[in-house]
């Protein structure tokens, strides 16, 4: 059975970053260590014992990594903004790779437009999020039926939408983008406590 110390997923577990998991363990795939939660990205400062949310997350993450491999194989969450993939670059580090398939919905961008862009050494797929959940996004962009998949535990969900995703290649509606490029066009980020703009 695989364990997280031998996977990417080793050094954000011992900084605390892998946060309200829904799933973190081994899924049926041989080797392969699954998460469905939340990264931490920026921190609050602490007082004492106190705990507090993180100031920037990736959240709803859906992300995988082979035992043994320094990489996430595959890597797809929510941020509300696109200029946080810089920090979330940061954070993964060595754990972003060009054989990775990494996939990110943000909230403040082109909501007709999707983007693939090199960051970090690897390709990232960017799209807009539809007032939906990451998982339900995914299985539409991945040609998963929601009714298949209903039956599988949540490890199940994790290898099906895993095992589509890493062959997932953008086709001609990706336009091709920088970093710098769309951090110029992206919009102001909304207050997620509000239900109004900055």
């Amino acid at each position: 059975m695989s364990t997280i110390d031998k996977t990417a997923f080793a050094p954000l577990d011992r900084d605390g970053r892998l946060l309200n998991a829904v799933f973190k363990g081994a899924t049926a795939v041989k080797g392969r260590f699954g998460f469905r939660g939340d990264i931490a990205i920026e921190f609050q400062q602490q007082l004492a014992d106190e705990k507090r949310p993180p100031d920037k997350s990736c959240e709803q993450v859906i992300a995988a990594a082979n035992e043994g491999e320094t990489h996430f194989s595959f890597f797809a969450g929510f941020l509300l903004s696109f200029g946080y993939i810089r920090q979330l670059a940061e954070v993964l580090g060595e754990a972003l790779s060009p054989s990775g398939k990494y996939i990110l919905y943000c909230d403040n961008i082109d909501l007709a437009k999707r983007f693939v862009i090199e960051y970090g050494g690897a390709t990232f797929y960017i799209l807009p999020i539809d007032e939906a959940t990451v998982y339900n996004e995914l299985l539409e962009l991945l040609y998963l039926e929601k009714t298949e998949l209903k039956k599988l535990d949540t490890g199940g969900k994790i290898d099906a939408v895993v095992n589509a995703g890493i062959t997932f290649v953008g086709d001609r509606k990706f336009i091709k983008s920088t970093y710098e490029e769309l951090l110029a066009t992206m919009g102001p980020v909304r207050n997620p406590y509000e239900n109004r703009p900055v």
